[in-house]
């Protein structure tokens, strides 16, 4: 599956058009964006325009069982995002999960989760960043840096600013928007 920063090509271009018009259909039938329903109450015939992108993973899958998240976004500073990443479900279910436990206890933290936010809305440096209410001392806020970072959730470039690395962006809303459920 592909992920990371785009800047250019019409192909790109295509894509995030069909997903603009994709989730503009969205928002107009269901303002909540999000549909759950057991397997069960669709008898395997899925409404097509409910479950758009679920309708495409089986189209892809077959009879097989895979779990997708997708996203398109746009943040301040002109930095553009689109990510899909599709895991079978067997897989995913075989897997030692042991690993996921550093990346999300690196997300645990209220001052974490603000810090990332900042980021993500357009503060890059250490000042910027601290200048954030409640982020605490220097010294607390460097400790806070430097777990994200270890757990992948950041990289500092060069002259000392920090930002989610471009993989990482539509996991990260997916996680913060799985967690709003």
């Amino acid at each position: 599956m592909a992920d990371g920063r785009h800047g250019g090509g019409d192909e790109v271009r295509k894509r995030v058009a069909e997903l603009e018009r994709r989730v503009s259909a969205l928002e107009a039938q269901d303002s909540r964006r999000t549909t759950s329903t057991p397997a069960s109450d669709h008898a395997g015939v899925l409404d097509a325009e409910r479950f758009w992108a679920l309708s495409g993973l089986q189209e892809r899958i077959g009879p097989g069982s895979a779990v997708l998240f997708t996203g398109s976004v746009n943040l301040p500073g002109d930095r553009s995002y689109v990510w899909q990443q599709g895991v079978d479900a067997g897989e995913l279910l075989d897997a030692d999960w042991d690993q996921a436990a550093n990346p999300l206890a690196a997300l645990g933290h209220p001052i974490r989760l603000k810090l990332l936010r900042e980021i993500l809305n357009g503060a890059g440096t250490a000042a910027e960043i601290g200048a954030t209410e409640g982020v605490g001392t220097s010294g607390q806020l460097y400790h806070h840096l430097r777990e994200l970072a270890a757990a992948g959730w950041l990289t500092s470039r060069a002259r000392g600013r920090y930002e989610v690395p471009a993989g990482r962006v539509i996991p990260l809303l997916v996680t913060i928007a799985a967690s709003r459920q």
